[in-house]
């Protein structure tokens, strides 16, 4: 045990006095993947800051089932209980909204309350206004409930705003798809910056490894440096690519406040927590050290 700390001692020296002997290459580097780095935090950043502000404007995604005329109100209890059972897992909550509620509100809006006073009675029906769950397809879960729902007893219509949950759902998807490939840009770029540098590094030290090799270094023992080396390229990188999108979210911070105001919204930009920075970190740090390997096993012959 004591054999295996000391060789990874040695190799951790090795790959720092192999940074400090570069200095300008090994800032290059670094910067390169601070800055490709940055962008997904700042964009993690928007995302994590946007979630209030979307719980702000309250667009949950609701399906209105109108019930027939003249149905009794044990009934419609009875109808409001069997989709909040048999729909449970598809659905966030749903609520009675009796006609003379829907009339009082919609005599609060000045558009509609003096055509409302010309009519001799309350012509809207009473309704379940459901809201469902987030999901992945919530335009087509929204569609097989609306579908169900519309073959049951009192039920006169179920209005679907379709259009606007696929648009929704159009968006969140583009959202993932764009933060994936990001993110799978981010991967090769990593891996190609520390591959490139581990070479260069492996071609300028293969006289001191041809020299090792002689006097009875094993492979491992000659790689682990360069691993070492690709590690921490990548945990430097990533506390530069924190400073630069700390530093970045600052004056788009001071903006965009500026514009919420103006709207009444409070919102502000704040890093991801800490607990995911540190094992994105690590990630890239595990990224670089496989680069590393890859470079040392393919590209140098010891």
């Amino acid at each position: 045990m004591m054999r295996w700390l000391r060789h990874h001692r040695y190799a951790l020296r090795v790959a720092v006095r192999r940074l400090q002997g570069h200095p300008f290459s090994t800032l290059i580097t670094i910067v390169v993947i601070a800055l490709t780095l940055a962008v997904p935090i700042i964009g993690a950043a928007l995302l994590a800051s946007g979630q209030p502000l979307a719980r702000q404007i309250a667009v949950a995604p609701e399906l209105t089932v109108f019930i027939k005329a003249d149905t009794a109100q044990k009934d419609q209890n009875a109808l409001l209980d069997r989709i909040r059972t048999e729909s449970d897992d598809d659905i966030a909550s749903a609520r009675l909204q009796p006609r003379e509620q829907a009339l009082k509100t919609l005599r609060a809006d000045p558009t509609w309350a003096q055509a409302l006073d010309a009519l001799p009675d309350n012509p809207l029906p009473d309704a379940i206004v459901v809201t469902l769950r987030d999901s992945d397809s919530l335009a087509h879960k929204a569609g097989l409930l609306a579908n169900q729902w519309r073959s049951w007893p009192h039920v006169d219509h179920v209005q679907l705003d379709s259009e606007w949950v696929r648009r929704l759902e159009s968006l969140l998807g583009f959202a993932r798809w764009g933060l994936g490939m990001l993110g799978l840009g981010v991967v090769i770029v990593v891996l190609a910056t520390v591959f490139n540098t581990v070479r260069l590094q492996a071609l300028t030290q293969r006289e001191e490894i041809a020299v090792a090799r002689l006097v009875g270094a094993t492979e491992s023992f000659v790689r682990r440096p360069f691993l070492y080396l690709g590690a921490l390229t990548g945990l430097a990188a990533s506390a530069l690519a924190i400073v630069l999108a700390k530093l970045a979210l600052m004056p788009l911070d001071a903006a965009l406040g500026r514009l919420a105001q103006s709207y009444g919204i409070q919102w502000s930009l704040h890093m991801p927590d800490a607990a995911s920075l540190v094992l994105a970190a690590v990630i890239v740090a595990l990224l670089g050290a496989i680069a590393a390997r890859l470079s040392v096993t393919r590209q140098t012959r010891f």
